[in-house]
Formats: structure tokens, sequence, C-alpha cells
């Protein structure tokens, strides 16, 4: 008997003992696995040519029977809509232009001027100084001190009890018998 390498899934090397006729059926399995993967392989490509043919096929039904039956169905029930709604469509387009030309962009116009002639009259009045707006100053107030001496108080007594529940000099949870079942 021979010594012949396995490999494992894990892909780790197994030694085992043969024995010829042992060898025999394994090569004769390993052939026939081969044919088989073999003749597998066939019927996918086989099948790879029958959906690329089906796929031609799909394309042109498409062309030929979908695409001219879909414009058909929207000349005839789509379109009479379409040409009914286009004058409103190119009226709504044209008065919504002329309101914003003729109102909104001269609003918003005027109030960007009115708001540039203020800053103006009021740079002027200050003597061509830049105009600087400094944020108020924050003030400090009682209570929010008070909050943070309770909350810090509050925080060392919840730590004064854990320390003290958790440094118990007798083990108040752990029993130091076993607890016996009962009677009934």
């Amino acid at each position: 008997m021979e010594k012949t390498y396995v490999t494992t899934r894990e892909g780790t090397h197994v030694s085992v003992n043969l024995s010829r006729k042992r060898k025999k059926e394994l090569r004769k399995l390993q052939g026939t696995a081969n044919q088989v993967l073999e003749a597998q392989r066939a019927v996918a490509s086989q099948a790879a040519d029958v959906a690329r043919a089906a796929g031609r096929q799909l394309g042109a039904i498409n062309q030929e029977v979908l695409a001219p039956e879909a414009r058909k169905k929207y000349h005839e029930y789509v379109e009479p809509y379409v040409d009914r709604a286009a004058p409103y469509v190119r009226d709504g387009y044209g008065k919504s232009k002329k309101f914003f030309d003729n109102r909104v962009i001269p609003a918003a116009g005027g109030a960007v001027g009115r708001a540039l002639g203020a800053y103006d009259a009021t740079a002027a009045k200050l003597g061509k100084r830049q105009l600087i707006v400094e944020p108020p100053k924050k003030k400090s107030s009682a209570g929010a001190v008070i909050a943070a001496v309770l909350g810090i108080a509050a925080a060392v007594g919840i730590f004064v009890v854990a320390w003290k529940t958790l440094s118990a000099e007798d083990e108040l949870w752990v029993a130091d018998e076993a607890v016996a079942a009962p009677d009934a």
C-alpha cells in the first residue's frame, strides 16, 4: 500500500493509505466525473446559444409587433388629449413668464435696491466706516450655576450609594450553601 495525500474542504492535506484496487476505482470515478463535467459544459453552452437566439427573437418581435402597436395606441388614445392640452400649456407658460418678468423680478430688484440704499445711508452717517455688528455679550445667570451644582451633587450621591452597595463585606446575592429544593 502506498500513501496518498487527500485535500480536504478546508485545504489541509491528509495522508491516506489506499490499496491498488481502491486507487483504480477512484481513478475510474474521477474519469466519470470529468465526463459529466464536460457534458454539463456542453449543455450550458447550448443553453447560452438558445438564450441569445431567444433574445434576438424578442428584439425582432418588439420592433415588428409591439412598437408599432404602441405607436398606434398612442396616436389613437393619448395624442388627441395632448393636442387639446397644448394651447392651455402654451397659454399657462406665457402667463407665468409674464408674471415672473413683470412682478417677481421688479419686486426682488426693488427689495435689494432698498436694502443697499439703507446700507449706504448708514455707512454715510457713520463716516464711511464699515458697518460691524457685534454679537451680544453672554451673561451668566445664577440658575445655570445652581443647576450645575445640583447635577454634580446628584452624580456624587449615586456614586456613593453604588459604592456602598457593591463593596459590602457580605455577599448578599451569592449563597454560601447550595439551596435545597423545598419538600412537597
